[in-house]
């Protein structure tokens, strides 16, 4: 039976939209010809005044002379995008660059090629722009790394991926718990065939986002289980609990399931536990949780346990029981089970007085499909002093009972004690307990 995941984890892709031209060219736009006092890099009206050969501009904070030469190129250039001339535009950023004696008068250039760009919306040419600029190492320190970012979300709108990671890396090296820049370049390193620098980037975001008692956005936990989950990376398992422990929905708790179950071969037994910890959460979800949770029920010899998942899937409109293989689970869910409920209290009566563990432990699982928590767990304690105990397995389902019966103190001991095998199951199930109040 295959299980499937939530296209909003297995297809979640990075929403990375592209600052909008406007915005990139406030933010990098603007250069004061005063030749007084600096004045603000904004408004624009700044930067349309023409500039005199030997006159000093300001950039930011810092004042810079320009050749006679380079001026004449650029009024010319001010001039066609005052005019908004797209036909001539490209003719005169060239000539302005070719004029261009410093790096300066480079920054100059493409700073009216980034205002043209702009005000026609052209990604192609605000990217170019930006790299203009950043290149002419006249940008203002203080706008480098916001620059280097808009570079990286053009380029990744182009699909132009490792350009894009190069724009984001240097965000991240001069920031290094920057999270918008830490998630772009995961999402442009994973486009780029770099799954696994992309995950250590994601997780890295996460404990940057988490730090101080923080919760990161759902968002870059989304992002790093579906990239893990492709992989089929280990990771994924611990990060899905991750996930469903901050943001414990029953859509997410489904998927974090059925990923452990994907990624690993599971027995029925721990098939059941991890379904019934779905059932504790509300994550049931279709045909295929409650075929498999009946099926594995009748198949551990839980009869009454799997009457009362049919008839819960019937309810919530899951289960058609004419159609196959509801219809068989049901009549020998309804066959195996009748009786049983009223022989609960003399089999608990003799299992506890049975010298081994497994009659107890089987009595603790029949009564805890019949929602008798806690005389499940008396069972389950009792087992766990008997001969032949399986430690591991006795207090994992003791847990289990204890957390549905409210018991949050006792279950997290005994979940905790879960070794092994089962530990990763106990470790779901701990996740669940730390949403309860």
């Amino acid at each position: 039976m295959n299980s499937t995941i939530s296209k909003l984890v297995i297809g979640f892709a990075a929403s990375t939209a592209l600052a909008t031209a406007a915005q990139a060219q406030r933010d990098y736009g603007t250069v004061s010809t005063q030749t007084k006092q600096p004045q603000p890099q904004l408004p624009d009206q700044a930067q349309e005044k023409p500039a005199k050969g030997g006159a000093t501009v300001t950039i930011g904070t810092r004042k810079t002379k320009i050749s006679a030469e380079f001026a004449k190129a650029y009024n010319d250039l001010l001039a066609a995008v005052n005019a908004k001339d797209a036909a001539t535009i490209p003719g005169k950023v060239a000539a302005a660059h070719a004029a261009a004696k410093s790096g300066d008068e480079h920054y100059l250039a493409s700073q009216l090629q980034l205002k043209a760009a702009a005000e026609t919306n052209n990604e192609a040419e605000i990217g170019t722009a930006l790299e203009g600029m950043l290149a002419s190492d006249a940008l203002p320190a203080d706008q480098v790394s916001r620059a280097y970012l808009s570079l990286g979300k053009v380029r990744y709108n182009q699909k132009q991926f490792a350009q894009a990671a190069a724009a984001f890396e240097k965000v991240v090296a001069a920031e290094p718990n920057n999270q918008e820049a830490l998630s772009l370049l995961a999402s442009s390193q994973s486009l780029a065939g770099n799954s696994a620098g992309a995950l250590a980037l994601l997780q890295k975001a996460i404990a940057a986002a988490s730090a101080g008692g923080a919760k990161a956005p759902e968002d870059l936990y989304k992002r790093a289980v579906s990239l893990a989950y492709k992989a089929n990376s280990p990771a994924s398992v611990e990060l899905s609990r991750e996930w469903v422990s901050k943001y414990p929905s029953a859509q997410n708790w489904s998927d974090a399931i059925r990923i452990y179950r994907n990624i690993n071969k599971v027995d029925d037994t721990t098939t059941l536990d991890l379904l019934r910890l779905a059932r504790a959460v509300d994550a049931l979800k279709g045909e295929e949780d409650y075929d498999r949770y009946a099926y594995a029920a009748l198949t551990k010899g839980y009869p009454g346990e799997a009457k009362t998942i049919l008839e819960e899937g019937i309810k919530a409109g899951a289960v058609d029981p004419k159609k196959t293989p509801f219809k068989e689970e049901i009549a020998m869910a309804n066959q195996k089970s009748a009786g049983e409920a009223a022989t609960l209290e003399s089999a608990a009566k003799t299992a506890l007085a049975a010298s081994t563990a497994k009659p107890a432990l089987s009595t603790g699982d029949l009564l805890y499909g019949y929602g008798q928590y806690a005389k499940a767990a008396e069972l389950y304690r009792a087992a766990l002093k008997k001969t032949g105990a399986d430690a591991s397995l006795i207090n994992l389902h003791l847990g289990m009972a204890l957390a549905r019966s409210g018991d949050k103190a006792g279950a997290t001991a005994a979940l905790s004690a879960v070794t092994g095998a089962r530990a990763d199951v106990a470790k779901y199930w701990l996740a669940y307990l730390a949403t309860q109040a």
